[in-house]
């Protein structure tokens, strides 16, 4: 449950600094934008990242 409370948390702290003139779809936008970032970081934790290097080795036949 503290997890829960803490992504209401972020949410509350991203609507408030958001502009009063913003649209439900800036909204959605920007929360959709805090859950990939933490998504990303619960993966890093999990070690399910890439360094700079392999990253660079892996894209490099695409490139």
């Amino acid at each position: 449950m503290d997890q829960v409370a803490t992504q209401k948390s972020q949410a509350e702290q991203l609507l408030h600094r958001l502009p009063e003139e913003s649209t439900l779809e800036d909204i959605q936008y920007h929360l959709y934008v805090l859950e990939k970032i933490r998504q990303g970081q619960a993966d890093i934790a999990a070690g399910k990242s890439f360094s700079h290097d392999e990253a660079t080795q892996r894209l490099s036949k695409w490139l």
